[in-house]
């Protein structure tokens, strides 16, 4: 899923590609080793770009769109969260980001946000479709807004059934002031 920029020889050139959702390098790669991806991708990933070349920059700028699964985090069913992400990024080569020697650190600025960096003349489409995606994706994962969840006592779907389990509480902090209230009621 490598782009190689050495074929771009004009200021401006349009790309479209497609991958199916188990290429490899489409999402795999952000997960630390032995945890599952946050999200599955469910259908095919489309992805369209003009690469605008200025000498050793390159900018791309263009549209990612596939539908992604995710597990709700509420009653943990399955569903499918479509995407269609716009992205403008410019790639600059890898040693332009490199401080010189005894450089002191400096802060983020806007610009920074918006810049990735490329070596050996090829940018990895795969970082930036995972990146994509992981902007795209909701902070909680809901199969819809209203979604009830799992019954906290005997995991019931509350979207699908309902449970004979009681909703009373008791804060057992209060125990001691419900005794002496008992004992009131009593002495009266």
């Amino acid at each position: 899923m490598l782009l190689d920029l050495s074929q771009f020889r004009g200021p401006r050139t349009h790309v479209e590609r497609r991958y199916e959702p188990d290429a490899a390098g489409v999402v795999h790669g952000l997960t630390p080793p032995g945890e599952q991806e946050a999200f599955r991708v469910a259908e095919p990933v489309r992805v369209s770009f003009d690469v605008l070349k200025d000498g050793t920059h390159y900018r791309l700028v263009g549209r990612v769109a596939t539908r992604l699964s995710f597990d709700c985090s509420r009653c943990l069913e399955p569903f499918d969260f479509p995407v269609d992400a716009a992205f403008d990024l410019l790639y600059v080569p890898h040693a332009e980001n490199q401080a010189a020697p005894g450089e002191e650190e400096r802060e983020l600025e806007e610009d920074d946000l918006g810049t990735a960096y490329y070596r050996d003349e090829r940018i990895d489409l795969g970082q930036l479709l995972r990146e994509q995606f992981y902007l795209a994706v909701p902070m909680k994962p809901l199969c819809r807004d209203a979604c009830r969840g799992l019954c906290p006592r005997c995991g019931t779907n509350l979207n699908t059934g309902t449970c004979e389990c009681t909703e009373t509480w008791t804060d057992p902090r209060l125990e001691g002031l419900r005794a002496l209230a008992g004992k009131r009621d009593g002495d009266a």
